[in-house]
């Protein structure tokens, strides 16, 4: 019998059918379930490794920082016996008079100070504090009463004392060391430094390091992390906090557990914690574990833990439980692509070949942004030129317009020069008259006397001619000026005015060196003053305060005076060109205008401010040579 090719041929395609089916089936499956399982075997051992380096590495920065936290601890503990070796000390203890309590303050005062601690106070054998660092302040211990403190229940029976709390006059958390203070060996009161440790929170939270420190009572201390600080680390029970809460150790904070999500003991000093992710401690998304590694801290019953996060170790165990499951994928993937080789070439060839295109168009687009940015740098060179050149006329306008302002405060200061002249003139010519006559009777001395006179008044027209001179030529923004020879310049070139007032002068300025030009400095005040005294011209009593301070590397200069004020209406023109409240033409009003510019021109300002009890005060503000060093005069 014999069988039919066809149906050969047509029944072979379907027995292959059934292992392709198989294939396509099962084995999917079994590529994840074994990339899963070795990712799983990854991450476990890259976790375990992980967390072995850490503790390694974690056990060197608990053994540096906790010497740390002894070292700072320890470097206060002699200062209380020292009070012994004062005099004053037990002479107050003795006989607690007024003038002996005055001494011992002043003299804890700047021990205190040279040993950069919180604060030095003496108490008696009853508690009361009867001497300390901080009398000049509000908040002074002096005549409390602290007897229920552990350090004094402590150093009182001659043990050192050392106690961690919050203080009760203040609610200042603080370090205290007790010394009893012996004589003849009798105790006759104690000495306590209370020292500031907040100084190692800020170099672990500098050093983005997470630690704390937990006391004899389980309570969180010293914290990088602030919403740790004065919560316990241990359970407490309700009798053990009513107790706490009746020494005030701990102020009258709730002292509550830090609970953790997770504690794992790895051994013995070191856990594993987990705190939620809605905690006060970690606001993050996920939960956060730690690797908690405690030490004690020798000479106290304090333990300093160290907290490394490991976030970064998880995500690393992650990854690489992920790089070896995608490594077995890889390797099984690739076996299977192996059939489909061709359809992958062909694949990436069209790939490469859009991406060739692709990178053709991003090269043509490069080269037409390219000459549109070169196009635009052009024009805003351009622009920059023009800028330039504006800013250099408006800089020689400026500059034309400060000389236009000094001329024209000369012209007004000339009725004031001439009458200055007209004085040693007319005295010359008395005396010149006279001396003539006494030449002539033989009277030598007298006639002495009158030429030394008529030299004296000479030098007087030379100053003020000079004044004037010095006020009208051209100067620059460059140089230093002194303030205190700028106000007796402006005084000087104002003399005629000032002498037909009764005008009080409040000089409280320092004579400091400020960056401007001395002329132009000099420029400005008699600007001030002149409308100072403008404004007190109807004044019975007019007077005109200088009033000066340091202020961020700048002097402030206060131009004060008693007049009439300025309005509402003129306050808004104040600092505009050619504005004038002056009647007539006794003004041109750009006086203040030249005087803010010269001001700015240096890095200052001129500003203005209306006081509540009359008057104008001018604020003038210039960058110092070299911080404050003067004496006011």
């Amino acid at each position: 019998m014999k069988c039919d090719p066809t149906l050969y041929r047509a029944a072979k395609p379907s027995l292959a059918v059934k292992p392709r089916l198989i294939r396509h089936l099962f084995l999917p499956p079994l590529i994840i379930a074994l990339m899963v399982g070795l990712g799983f075997i990854g991450f476990w051992t890259s976790e375990h490794f992980g967390i072995r380096s850490l503790g390694e590495n974690g056990q060197r920065q608990l053994e540096l920082h906790a010497r740390a936290v002894e070292s700072e601890i320890s470097k206060y503990t002699y200062l209380p016996s020292l009070l012994e070796l004062e005099t004053s000390v037990p002479q107050l203890l003795a006989d607690p008079t007024p003038e002996h309590r005055q001494t011992v303050n002043d003299y804890l005062e700047g021990l205190n100070r040279r040993s950069r601690s919180r604060a030095i106070y003496v108490m008696d054998t009853t508690g009361r504090v009867m001497a300390t660092s901080n009398w000049r302040d509000v908040d002074s211990y002096l005549g409390e009463d602290l007897s229920f403190r552990a350090y004094f229940k402590d150093a009182v029976r001659g043990q050192p004392g050392r106690f961690y709390g919050i203080g009760s006059t203040n609610g200042e958390p603080g370090y205290y060391l007790a010394h009893g203070l012996e004589e003849h060996g009798k105790i006759i009161g104690v000495a306590v430094v209370k020292v500031r440790l907040e100084a190692m929170e800020e170099r672990w939270q500098r050093a983005r390091l997470e630690a704390f420190v937990s006391d004899e009572n389980g309570i969180i201390i010293l914290s990088s992390d602030p919403a740790r600080r004065l919560k316990s680390v241990i359970p407490l029970s309700d009798e053990v906090k009513e107790k706490l809460a009746r020494s005030l150790q701990y102020y009258w904070f709730p002292l509550n557990e830090l609970q953790p999500l997770a504690r794992e003991t790895l051994a013995e000093g070191v856990e594993k914690l987990t705190f939620p992710a809605n905690s006060e401690l970690q606001p993050d998304e996920d939960d956060i574990s730690y690797l908690a590694q405690t030490r004690l801290l020798s000479d106290t019953p304090w333990n300093f833990t160290l907290l490394t996060p490991l976030q970064d170790l998880r995500r690393e165990a992650i990854n690489q439980g992920i790089l070896v499951a995608v490594a077995f994928a890889l390797f099984a993937f690739l076996l299977i692509a192996w059939n489909e080789r061709r359809k992958v070439l062909a694949t990436r060839l069209a790939a490469r070949e859009a991406l060739q295109e692709a990178n053709s168009q991003l090269e043509r687009r490069i080269t037409e942004r390219t000459a549109d940015l070169r196009a635009s740098n052009e024009r805003l060179k351009s622009q920059i030129r023009e800028r330039r050149q504006a800013e250099e006329t408006l800089r020689r306008a400026q500059d034309e317009l400060v000389q236009a302002g000094k001329l024209a405060a000369i012209g007004q200061m000339s009725t004031s020069i001439a009458h200055e002249l007209n004085q040693p003139l007319a005295a010359m010519r008395t005396l010149s008259g006279n001396t003539v006559r006494f030449l002539e009777r033989g009277q030598l001395d007298v006639a002495s006397t009158n030429l030394k006179t008529i030299n004296d008044l000479i030098d007087r027209m030379g100053r003020i001619t000079a004044s004037l001179r010095s006020f009208a030529r051209r100067g620059d923004n460059k140089g230093q000026a002194s303030l205190g020879k700028a106000v007796d310049a402006a005084l000087q070139v104002l003399g005629a005015r000032l002498e037909n007032t009764a005008l009080q002068i409040h000089r409280q300025f320092a004579d400091v060196q400020l960056l401007i030009d001395q002329t132009r400095l000099e420029q400005i005040l008699v600007n001030l003053i002149g409308n100072a005294l403008d404004a007190m011209h109807a004044q019975p009593q007019p007077q005109l305060w200088l009033e000066g301070e340091e202020f961020n590397g700048k002097y402030r200069l206060r131009v004060r005076d008693n007049g009439h004020g300025i309005d509402a209406e003129a306050r808004k023109h104040l600092f505009e060109p050619f504005f004038t409240t002056k009647p007539g033409e006794q003004g041109l009003g750009l006086g203040l205008t030249l005087s803010a510019s010269l001001a700015a021109a240096t890095g200052g300002h001129l500003g203005v401010e209306h006081p509540a009890g009359g008057g104008t005060t001018f604020v003038l503000s210039l960058p110092l040579v070299s911080p404050l060093s003067a004496e006011p005069i």
